[in-house]
Parts: structure tokens; C-alpha cells; sequence
């Protein structure tokens, strides 16, 4: 009795794409009499547990319509839909960087190439406490060994999902003279602290994570500024430039910038976190426009389901990139680093500058009457009584004059009340250490004592 099957499943080693998911891992059924492939949709996913597409020629109808034909019998059955036995899949468990690893990294700022050129080498350096600020808001960190920056993924629940770790150069460019120029953390520890030694059970369980950039960068900034608006970038020294040109988050309608990670990840998994919120979205300069298509797209579909959440995707590089920045990929972060940072930011109103008030009420009186009254005007204006005129105005100028000279008394005290206080300053500041003062994480240092100290305390 002759059991070999004329329909099989292909023994060799080429897979095609699967109608289902998409993924090269489709073997499909081959005709043994005529050593041919049969239509495209019969075959069987090698993802059985995430797709499990199966589409049987015997049980679906199409080896019995094939045989009546054959035989001459003009019939046409329906092919029956393809049976899909994916085996129902835990959800499992992520595991995260212990808060130990990324408390690590807090240190060694001296060492910090990318946070030493905001401070010294870009065109316009950025104050030392707006840089204190930022390392403070989205927790950066060192690897002091090749000077790079660790930005944190970490989530909602403080969780810390990954730190990417970069290295930069002197214009904040990412160093591609650098071999490993882009890693992480967790490979660093793998392939060079553990290397030849057995690894902790947390490493060997995150290994095993499906997905390592898992959430936003400073995604962790969502619960505690919950009103403000979200400026989404690609890469994570994008989001650090636009807060520190365009403010903080502690102003309600300021941007809070969080970054994917990069193009492909601006994903509806990630971006479940921004329900309800209005979001900007800037895209890359790209060749044909292809990043912006590519988000506007995405953000679309996003929006459709995420109620109350608005999406809209800045076509300001479009328009104004250059061909040239268009085939670099230039971000965000390429036009902004040019440009004074100061210009961005809400200039304050001028004070007004209080004039100290005489303790006698005559003194008060005097301040807060005018120079010349209405009638005084009429009178300057008239050339009637010009000898009483003439007196009026020569008085009127000797109470000026008593006022000036008042004031320039005061003015007198209080500089020399100055003076002493900076010279008790002096004495005291010549018995303290600059350390003391001074952060760690700091490079640079004054050439004057004092005036580092006095930088410091101000």
C-alpha cells in the first residue's frame, strides 16, 4: 500500500514570507508528482506559538478539487480559511536593571565628555546649574572609562528599562572614530565586566527580555508633570538639547522632551503612556521626506486609538532642511546647537528699581510730588508775572536740588555698606576650601578663588 502523500510540507531550508505575520518563517506545500510549489497561502508557520498559520491542501478542500479535475469532472470546491493553533502565550515577566547599576553611573561628570562640551566647547556653553538641572531631571550618568554619556530608559513605575551609553565628540556628534561609539550597559557588563565569569541571575533573566528599549526615554517625567504638553524626538540628546533651549518642565505649559530611541520605535505600545496628552512630533530630516511620511503615518493610526490624545507631527525640517542636511539625517539637535540659547527663553521684565524713602514726611511729601505742577506748566508757558514765575521756578529747583543731594546720600551708606560686606566676604571665603563649594561633577576651575566660590554661593 503506497502512503506517500503527494502534498507535503518542503524539507529544504527555504522559508517565504507568511500571509499572517509577515515574517520570513513560512514553509510551504509542494506538489511530489509535479515537484511544484502549490498556491501561496498553503503552507505552515514555523512561529507557532505567535502566529501559528496553517493552511493544509487535505483539510482545506484543495486536493480534492485538484483529483476531480484531473479526473474530468468540471467542480470547483471552496477552499476552506486556513486553521490557526497558536498555543495561548503567557505574558512574560520583564525584568529590569537593578536601581544599584544605574546609581553607578551617577558620578565621574569631570570625565563626561558630552556634559563637559555643553559647558566649555559648544558655541554657546550652557550655565553649570542648568546643566546641574538637567543631569538631575532625566538622572544621566558616566562611564568614566571612555568618557560616555548614559541616558536611562526608565518607565512609568521608575524602572529602570535600559541605558544606552554614548560616545561623543568635541562638537557633541556622536564619535564614529570609536569602534563601540553606541552599547549598553547591560552588553558592557556581559562582554567586559562578567566576561569568563558567571553572571548575576539578574543579567541572565534581562537577557532574556524580548524587547530591551521597552519605554520612552524620560518617560519616568510623565507622572510627575502630568499637565504639560509632549515634544517627541528620535534620539535622547535631542530631547536634552530642546529642554534646555525652550525650559524645564516645571512650568506647566512647557514641553516635556522625550525621545523613542529611534525612528522604528515610535510604536502604539510605547506611546500608550501619552494618552490624553497633546504631542509634537519632530521627525528627522530625512531624503524624499521618507521619516516624516513615515511618522505622520504611524501617528495617525496611533491617534485612532488613544482617545483624547492629539497628534501632530512638526514639518518644520521638511520645509527648511537643506538637500545636504536632508541626506545626513540631521535632528533637531543640529539647528538648535548653532543658536544662542538664551534667545529661546523668556526674557524677564526689567525691574523696577526702588529709590530708598526718607524717614521724614516732608521727604516723603517731596518725593512723590512732581517735578513741575500742571500750574507750574501754565506758568512756564505764559510770559505774565514773569518775575513771580521766575522766583517759583528757582525755588522749585532748590527742592529738587535737596532731593538729588538726599538721595545721593543714601546712595553713599549703602555702598559703603557694600563694600564692608564684601570684604567680610573676602576674609571668610580666604579660610574656606573651593571644594567645599564646588560639584564634583564640575571640570572646569576658575583661575580666581574668590571669584569660584562666589560663583558658587551666589
Amino acid at each position: 500500500m503506497n502512503t506517500e502523500y503527494r502534498y507535503k510540507l518542503d524539507n529544504s531550508s527555504k522559508k517565504f514570507i507568511c500571509p499572517e505575520c509577515n515574517k520570513k518563517r513560512f514553509v510551504r506545500f509542494i506538489d511530489a508528482e509535479k515537484d511544484e510549489y502549490l498556491p501561496e497561502e498553503f503552507g505552515r508557520c514555523d512561529r507557532e506559538n505567535k502566529c501559528g498559520y496553517h493552511l493544509d491542501p487535505y483539510k482545506s478542500g484543495y486536493s480534492k478539487m485538484i483529483w476531480e479535475q484531473e479526473q474530468g469532472f468540471e467542480t470547483k470546491v471552496e477552499v476552506k480559511k486556513p486553521i490557526f493553533r497558536a498555543k495561548p502565550q503567557q505574558q512574560k515577566e520583564i525584568t529590569f536593571i537593578p536601581i544599584n547599576e544605574l546609581k553607578n553611573t551617577l558620578r565621574d561628570y569631570e570625565k563626561n565628555i558630552f556634559i563637559q562640551n555643553l559647558l566649555h566647547k559648544i558655541a554657546f556653553p550652557f550655565k553649570a546649574k542648568e546643566i546641574e538641572r538637567i543631569i538631575e531631571l532625566y538622572r544621566l550618568g558616566t562611564y568614566a572609562k571612555n568618557g560616555a554619556v548614559c541616558f536611562p530608559f526608565i518607565d512609568l513605575n521608575q524602572n529602570v528599562r535600559a541605558v544606552q551609553e554614548k560616545i561623543f565628540d568635541a562638537t557633541n556628534h556622536t564619535d564614529k572614530t570609536k569602534k563601540y561609539h553606541t552599547s549598553w550597559l547591560h552588553s558592557r557588563l556581559k562582554y567586559s565586566q562578567y566576561k569568563n565569569k558567571p553572571l548575576p541571575n539578574w543579567l541572565q533573566a534581562y537577557l532574556n527580555n524580548d524587547t530591551k528599549v521597552s519605554c520612552l526615554f524620560g518617560e519616568h517625567l510623565l507622572t510627575k508633570y502630568p499637565q504639560n504638553p509632549v515634544a517627541l524626538v528620535e534620539a535622547p540628546k535631542t530631547a536634552i538639547y530642546g529642554t534646555l533651549y525652550f525650559g524645564f518642565p516645571e512650568q506647566a505649559t512647557n514641553f516635556i522632551w522625550l525621545s523613542t530611541f529611534n525612528l522604528s520605535s515610535f510604536s502604539f505600545e510605547k506611546c500608550k503612556v501619552l494618552k490624553g496628552r497633546d504631542v509634537y512630533l519632530f521627525p528627522d530630516a530625512s531624503e524624499n521626506g521618507t521619516a516624516f511620511k513615515d511618522w505622520s503615518s504611524r501617528a495617525t493610526e496611533i491617534e485612532s486609538k488613544l482617545s483624547g490624545t492629539n497628534f501632530i507631527v512638526s514639518d518644520l525640517l521638511e520645509k527648511y532642511a537643506t538637500d545636504v542636511d536632508k541626506k545626513q539625517g540631521n535632528d533637531l539637535a543640529d539647528y538648535l546647537i548653532k543658536q544662542d540659547w538664551r534667545k529661546y527663553r523668556p526674557q524677564p521684565e526689567p525691574e523696577e528699581i526702588e529709590i530708598p524713602t526718607s524717614e521724614k514726611s516732608e521727604n516723603n511729601e517731596a518725593k512723590n510730588k512732581p517735578f513741575f505742577s500742571e500750574n507750574e506748566v501754565e506758568v512756564l508757558g505764559s510770559n505774565k508775572n514773569k518775575k513771580n514765575n521766575d522766583d517759583k521756578i528757582r525755588n522749585r529747583i532748590r527742592e529738587c536740588r535737596n532731593r538729588i543731594r538726599q538721595y545721593e546720600i543714601q546712595v553713599c551708606e549703602l555702598t559703603n555698606e557694600i563694600k564692608a560686606l564684601e570684604k567680610k566676604f573676602k576674609q571668610n571665603a580666604e579660610c574656606c576650601k573651593v571644594e567645599w563649594f564646588r560639584p564634583k561633577w564640575y571640570g572646569k576651575q576658575y583661575q580666581n578663588k574668590l571669584n569660584e566660590i562666589q560663583y558658587w554661593t551666589s
